[in-house]
């Protein structure tokens, strides 16, 4: 079995959370798996390089900032490569060109063209851990780029896709995907199961768990996916195809970006009851002034204040989720 596991920052956020996250790492190692790992920088580090750049420039050259962002998951594979390497587990670090990942040369939102991951194939091999900094790829012409905000998530289903792996496991700092994400409410229910489309539609709407483009090279080249919490050994969510009864529509979740608060699910207008209407009747009742709406097969949008948009999420997600559907 060949699995790719992809910590975030959180979950790599100083030597307690390292050796957390070396401790999954290793048990899957010890099992027998073929392990690959890609790992995003740690904590805060590209908001404090970004930082740092600023003060020397205060519109620094895209080349000279993706020299300098790329740093971030470079120092955390090689930390993570010696705490495994305290574990008696046998690792090796390697940046996203040697882990054979080619993109364009859009410096800071570069997408991957081509992943050869012969260097990585050859260290699972030879019986090691490959750790593969995430968020990064080098140019044909041989210029280091980074992938925007969120790439890590992308290398690891990238990587995947490329090894054939039997899954691709997302750890994180929540147990999976909710109604709605759990630190804004309270009430959200964690979900055992999640369909692909609509991960791709809660990803653009707001929901954080994902980034957008990796769930959608995980549709197109079928890479079954899971996230996870590193925190605990909690079961996770499988994000996968998942079929309507004939006639049947769903609702999945709620989510927030910027002044839009939307529910997301499939075949909305097959619902018994119109969520527009539903969720109109709702926003009334609490007070709560809706600006704009819009509405499709995949997801109903509301426009709201945005001081209104935490309290917008709560009404909706009791609407929803919390009452009878």
């Amino acid at each position: 079995m060949l699995i790719v596991q992809k910590f975030g920052g959180s979950s790599l956020a100083g030597p307690e959370a390292v050796n957390r996250s070396a401790q999954i790492i290793a048990r899957a190692f010890r099992r027998g798996t073929m392990t690959a790992a890609v790992l995003s920088a740690q904590g805060d580090t590209t908001d404090e390089l970004l930082t740092a750049a600023g003060r020397y420039s205060p519109n620094p050259p895209p080349r000279e900032l993706d020299m300098l962002l790329a740093t971030g998951e470079q120092a955390s594979v090689a930390l993570m490569a010696m705490a495994l390497g305290e574990l008696g587990v046998p690792a090796v670090s390697l940046t996203g060109w040697q882990a054979g990942m080619e993109t364009d040369s859009a410096f800071g939102s570069a997408r991957i063209r081509r992943v050869d991951p012969v260097r990585v194939r050859r260290e699972l091999e030879l019986g090691r851990v490959a750790l593969v900094a995430g968020f990064q790829g080098v140019t044909r012409s041989g210029e280091i780029t980074t992938l925007g905000r969120g790439g890590s998530d992308t290398t690891a289903v990238a990587l995947a896709a490329a090894l054939r792996a039997d899954a691709c496991r997302i750890y994180t700092d929540v147990e999976g995907v909710y109604t709605a994400d759990p630190r804004l409410v309270s009430a959200a229910r964690k979900l055992q199961r999640v369909d692909v489309g609509e991960m791709q539609r809660l990803a653009a709407m707001g929901a954080q768990v994902l980034h957008p483009r990796s769930v959608r090279l995980a549709e197109r080249y079928r890479v079954p996916l899971e996230v996870l919490s590193s925190l605990t050994d909690a079961p996770g969510t499988l994000v996968e195809s998942v079929p309507l009864p004939e006639g049947r529509g769903r609702l999945t979740a709620v989510t927030a970006q910027g002044s839009l608060v939307t529910v997301v699910g499939t075949a909305l207008r097959e619902l018994p009851s119109s969520p527009a209407r539903r969720a109109a009747e709702a926003l009334e009742s609490a007070g709560i002034p809706a600006e704009g709406w819009l509405e499709t097969d995949g997801y109903l949008s509301v426009m709201v204040p945005p001081e209104r948009v935490p309290e917008t999420l709560l009404c909706l997600h009791k609407e929803f989720f919390e009452r009878e559907a």
